[in-house]
């Protein structure tokens, strides 16, 4: 059910805690952590604590949400001194989607050439 942690997902782990990650930020309703693969010096992932399969379910049943998760982004690149920076929202496995946890990506620290990869 959308908003209720789910057992199989790595992304309600990392917020339940049982499994670790570099956290930099937390709120009552997002965290945000580094990626463990990171794709530009700096590679955050701002997440829900609730969860919600993708960005399109978490903006459909829960807009507020999804605007938190978005400051959150923000908020990220500010502390990590970001000029400029890239948020990625990647819905569904043709684009790239892995974990089926809503999650934006903030990249930064180098020139993002577009169109992206």
């Amino acid at each position: 059910m959308a908003g209720e942690a789910q057992g199989d997902c790595l992304f309600c782990k990392i917020v339940a805690g049982s499994i670790p990650a570099t956290i930099v930020r937390e709120t009552e309703t997002t965290v945000a952590f580094r990626d463990i693969n990171p794709q530009a010096p700096t590679h955050v992932l701002v997440i829900p604590k609730a969860h919600h399969r993708d960005a399109a379910a978490l903006a459909a049943a829960a807009p507020e949400l999804a605007a938190d998760v978005l400051r959150e982004t923000q908020a990220v690149a500010n502390d990590e001194k970001l000029e400029s920076y890239r948020i990625v929202f990647n819905t569904g496995s043709g684009a790239g989607q892995t974990v089926w946890h809503a999650h934006a990506h903030v990249l930064g620290g180098r020139g993002l050439e577009w169109p992206p990869g």
